[in-house]
């Protein structure tokens, strides 16, 4: 058994729209975002994560970023199986002697159809992988809470992703209730975005509006320990020069409102769907939170 686990590398997979997880030996070795870089000619990839998303919204014609999945699934297939095997060398990169077999579990949104499962599946395959195990985001964040699943005993999931967000009860290994709905945090950066041209006539990249997301986003206008002020740079949409603004927190929470609001319905819906008595375990324990979005909602 040894020999075998020496020539099969175990790796786990957060394939997400907006990032990229692998999980080796129990601990995160990559967190990179779900981009890549091509050359259009040759259609060769320039750059895979941190690199890619640093070129986005400033290449040139000849250079394209692609984001290759959307709504938590793969919209660009070529795209993500060059960005899944380009991330699987960064596991260990001085690893030249032998290329042990894969065996990957990846995450997918709960609400996925079979041809978009069939489709994660044929990418792991296509970039090395031996086995392919598919896991529901919110199961996987329950996992990862520390939660014990096997328990029957109702636990409540909100998982606020890039691209969608999960809503699901779990009991007993197995999820009981859910609602997935394709409003997450690039839905947050585009209400920044149109906030931004519309109360301040300035117009902001997606990389600027995520990252005011990540520096002043909030749920509420008054928090208690509130961020400090943000500036923000971008072009003006009146006189077409740069300029620089100051930004609150309180005013991101404005833009945010609606977004929220609809994911507030999508947990009162799944809460309707919650038989009665997962309703009282959830009372007692309280709902939980995962997801880079959810950062914004807290």
């Amino acid at each position: 058994m040894g020999l075998f686990n020496f020539f099969t590398q175990e790796i786990a997979i957060d394939l997400g729209t907006a990032n990229t997880l692998i999980i080796w030996n129990d601990k995160v070795v990559v967190d990179e975002p779900s981009i890549v870089a091509k050359d259009i000619q040759t259609g060769k990839i320039v750059a895979i994560g941190k690199k890619a998303q640093q070129m986005h919204g400033k290449t040139h014609r000849l250079i394209e970023t692609v984001r290759p999945l959307k709504d938590g699934v793969i919209a660009d297939f070529q795209s993500a199986e060059q960005m899944i095997r380009g991330m699987i060398k960064m596991i260990n990169p001085g690893r030249s002697l032998f290329n042990p077999s894969l065996r990957m579990v990846i995450c997918i949104p709960s609400g996925i159809t079979e041809v978009e499962k069939r489709a994660v599946r044929d990418s792991a395959e296509h970039a090395g992988a031996k086995e392919v195990y598919l896991i529901h985001e919110p199961m996987a964040a329950a996992i990862g809470i520390g939660i014990d699943v096997e328990e029957p005993m109702g636990n409540m999931i909100i998982d606020i992703g890039g691209g969608t967000s999960e809503i699901a009860v779990i009991a007993l290994g197995g999820i009981v209730c859910d609602k997935s709905i394709r409003i997450a945090g690039d839905d947050f950066t585009n209400d920044i975005e149109e906030y931004m041209r519309r109360q301040h006539n300035m117009l902001v990249g997606e990389r600027t509006a995520e990252q005011i997301k990540i520096e002043v986003g909030a749920a509420i206008p008054e928090l208690e320990n509130p961020p400090e002020d943000y500036a923000v740079r971008g072009r003006d949409l009146v006189t077409g020069i740069p300029k620089e603004i100051i930004v609150t927190y309180s005013e991101i929470s404005y833009a945010l409102d609606k977004t929220i609001a609809k994911i507030e319905e999508a947990i009162l819906s799944a809460l309707e769907l919650t038989p009665p008595e997962l309703s009282a375990d959830i009372y007692k324990t309280g709902i939980y939170l995962a997801g880079g979005g959810s950062c914004c909602v807290v």
